[in-house]
């Protein structure tokens, strides 16, 4: 069987709205890099950054619903409601299928 990068998107986005922390944490490569244009861009690397970065998300930018969800080459697009905004992840998986790269803003 293969990797499927959009159900690792909607695992992804299920920790994300139950607020698990340690099942976020642990679905992302020792090396992945987040960027992040929600509120100011932001490049947050290595395990304690995630850490905060997420610690932070949960608490301020719970997610609920989602939105859309699409292949996007090696990875996945995948929109969300925040409040009474969306926000649109690109998520990139390596061959391992941790998220590699986690690039995300507001949807346009």
């Amino acid at each position: 069987m293969s990797f499927d990068p959009m159900a690792a998107a909607v695992d992804w986005l299920d920790a994300y709205r139950a607020g698990d922390i340690e099942a976020i944490l642990g679905m992302y490569a020792e090396d992945a890099v987040i960027v992040c244009g929600c509120g100011g861009t932001k490049t947050v690397t290595g395990r304690e950054g995630r850490r905060a970065y997420w610690v932070d998300r949960l608490i301020g930018s719970p997610a609920s619903q989602l939105d859309n969800l699409q292949q996007s080459g090696d990875g996945a697009l995948i929109s969300y409601f925040v409040r009474d905004s969306v926000v649109s992840a690109v998520l990139r998986f390596n061959a391992a299928g941790q998220v590699s790269t986690h690039t995300c803003g507001p949807s346009n």
